[in-house]
């Protein structure tokens, strides 16, 4: 069970997922700051006090309740080599009962972009929601033009299931978005996550 859980933590091959820590508020905010002109066009508009350290520390805070509720599981991705931070995924709006489903999000410093890490990191969140959480139904949004979002959760087993009219406001504006979900019995066709 999820609640009562302080820790997790997911190795790949290349990658720790794990919690933010207060420590991580630098690395953070400048691959943040340094990929704003990559991650605004996909994201709700930043606050104003979006970089500020004590946004940061509300963010570890929030995580850490979310994990010991079962709310939510939000990670921090690292490179296992040098502990460099690439992005973040979040397993969030975890439901119980009769729907057993999450949902996904996910971004990546756009210094890291197109190297592979995000669909590794998808790929082992994915296994970690199925096997030790599970869950039977992942679902992810993201713009119809975001190519790299798309391919990213087709490759890891997320089939198309349609269109959310103004389903969220990004950069200002409400937008249509494309839904995906995976299955951890998908009858719809195989795939790899178990």
């Amino acid at each position: 069970m999820l609640s009562r859980r302080r820790h997790v933590r997911i190795d790949t091959q290349r990658l720790v997922l794990r919690l933010p820590r207060h420590a991580d508020f630098r690395p953070w905010a400048a691959l943040r700051s340094g990929s704003a002109g990559f991650l605004q066009p996909w994201e709700p508009s930043w606050a104003p006090d979006h970089l500020t350290r004590k946004s940061f520390t509300g963010r570890v805070y929030w995580a850490q309740r979310a994990l010991a509720q079962g709310t939510a599981v939000p990670l921090f991705i690292l490179r296992r080599d040098d502990d460099t931070l690439l992005g973040a995924i979040t397993l969030d709006n975890i439901r119980r009962g009769p729907a057993q489903a999450a949902t996904l999000g996910y971004w990546v410093g756009a210094a890291h972009a197109r190297q592979g890490y995000m669909k590794e990191a998808l790929q082992a969140v994915v296994y970690y929601s199925f096997k030790t959480l599970e869950l039977s139904r992942l679902e992810a949004a993201c713009l119809p033009e975001n190519a790299a979002s798309r391919g990213v959760l087709e490759a890891c087993g997320f089939k198309y299931e349609g269109v959310a009219q103004s389903y969220l406001q990004i950069n200002g504006r409400w937008r249509n978005h494309v839904l995906y979900a995976n299955l951890r019995h998908d009858r719809r066709g195989r795939t790899d996550a178990g």
